[in-house]
């Protein structure tokens, strides 16, 4: 029914400040304030949060009730690592579709700035043994099993990009995409110099979803890991992260670690009429599918198959579309997956490969490469450009897509009033 978000800002820079938590209070405030909408009204509040903290268990009834709403009003919230902002939209559709509510708050919020750092294990331990310890002699005694390794910190951040089960990295992921696909860093450059192109042309436009935000450093008003052309030809100077002596994937070709909040309102026909509302769109369908971990990058085509089933994706019928760019590599390997009919079959069990999806009218305002990818809020982020966009273009359909870490995609059809 609407929608609204912050701008992203890049992890350590003006919204680093705030917490998850705050910024999803933040946009679930200027949404209700912009549409009018009585919080009374609602069935539901449900948040898409990755890095949630132990200072707001369960984030979402945190949110929800500072950012004013009722507390007779329930609120959950759900994880599927990048895929979070996509499963609170879908979630809020089922409870809709199963009679449970007509009107609902899907929020998708992310602050990396304060993914916690933890005690390892040597330090855990030792805390323990303190804890334990009821004597000075013992307290002494586990005092001096100290040694300064236990000092070092656990970046949780990091860890948790980790695949516990492959054992790699998502940047890893991105490499083997890489090397599997023969995509060259030239291609992966070009790439992310479009995304930023697209984002700079395309700044007015996705200020229509954006509201400012004043910070201690200012206001924030568009997404800031956005690369002017001055910056863009330094890209090809950059040296590979993930495998430094023969690698290709790059921070300048990878999803930029962001902080950021989006709020969708989601809801019946009915309630469109009950409070004024202009809709965006409507979820006509929804998939979300395993595929290898270590592959994590192609679940978009994984999930686009699965969404139309046996039928053949009409993709020249498809106005818009988005794949989030986790990695330049990543989504490049999609667009060749899609065509190779070999792949196709050996792999979605299709008799002819998916087809050719027109780049032309993909994400058409840039991607994560430039805007950044607050993982928790991605997904919303997804729907509400899509749908902004198909209003912009008086467009019908338009079909968004992630991968999430740990093996997984994710799609949604989308199709405008």
């Amino acid at each position: 029914l609407a929608g609204i978000r912050t701008a992203f800002a890049r992890s350590g820079g003006v919204l680093a400040d705030r917490h998850a938590e705050d910024l999803g209070v933040l946009a679930a405030r200027e949404l209700l304030c912009r549409t009018g909408v009585d919080p009374d009204r609602l069935d539901g509040v449900v948040t898409g949060n990755v890095g949630q903290s132990a200072r707001a268990a369960n984030i979402s009834r945190v949110i929800a009730l500072r950012a004013g709403i009722p507390d007779h009003v329930p609120a959950v919230t759900v994880h599927r690592n990048c895929a979070s902002g996509f499963e609170a939209v879908t979630t809020c559709a089922q409870e809709i579709r199963t009679g449970r509510g007509r009107l609902y708050l899907a929020i998708g919020c992310e602050s990396m700035s304060n993914y916690p750092l933890e005690l390892n294990d040597e330090a855990r331990a030792l805390m323990m043994r303190l804890g334990k310890a009821r004597s000075l002699a013992a307290r002494l005694a586990a005092l001096a099993s100290f040694r300064p390794a236990m000092l070092r910190p656990v970046v949780t951040l990091l860890k948790g990009l980790r695949d516990p089960v492959v054992g790699l990295n998502m940047g890893e992921t991105a490499e083997l995409l890489a090397r599997e696909w023969d995509i060259s860093r030239e291609e992966q450059d070009a790439f992310a110099r479009e995304s930023h192109r697209k984002a700079l042309e395309g700044r007015d436009r996705l200020r229509e979803e954006t509201f400012d935000v004043v910070t201690q450093k200012g206001v924030l008003r568009d997404d800031d890991g956005v690369r002017t052309e001055e910056k863009l030809t330094r890209l090809e100077s950059l040296r590979p992260v993930f495998a430094r002596a023969h690698g290709s994937v790059t921070a300048g070709n990878s999803s930029q670690i962001t902080d950021g909040a989006v709020a969708l309102l989601v809801g019946t026909e009915e309630m469109e009429g009950t409070f004024g509302l202009n809709p965006l769109g409507e979820l006509v369908g929804h998939a979300y599918v395993g595929c290898d971990p270590a592959r994590m990058g192609l679940g978009p085509v994984h999930a686009i198959h699965a969404l139309f089933e046996d039928r053949h994706p009409p993709l020249e019928e498809i106005d818009l579309f988005e794949i989030n760019e986790a990695f330049a590599a990543q989504v490049l390997a999609c667009l060749r997956a899609m065509e190779n009919e070999q792949w196709c079959r050996d792999h979605l069990g299709r008799n002819q490969p998916l087809g050719t999806l027109p780049r032309e009218r993909l994400n058409v305002n840039g991607g994560a490469v430039a805007l950044g990818h607050p993982v928790g809020a991605s997904g919303a982020r997804l729907v509400l450009t899509a749908l902004m966009e198909l209003r912009r273009r008086r467009g019908k359909t338009a079909l968004v897509s992630l991968c999430v870490g740990g093996g997984q995609g994710g799609a949604l059809l989308l199709q405008a009033p």
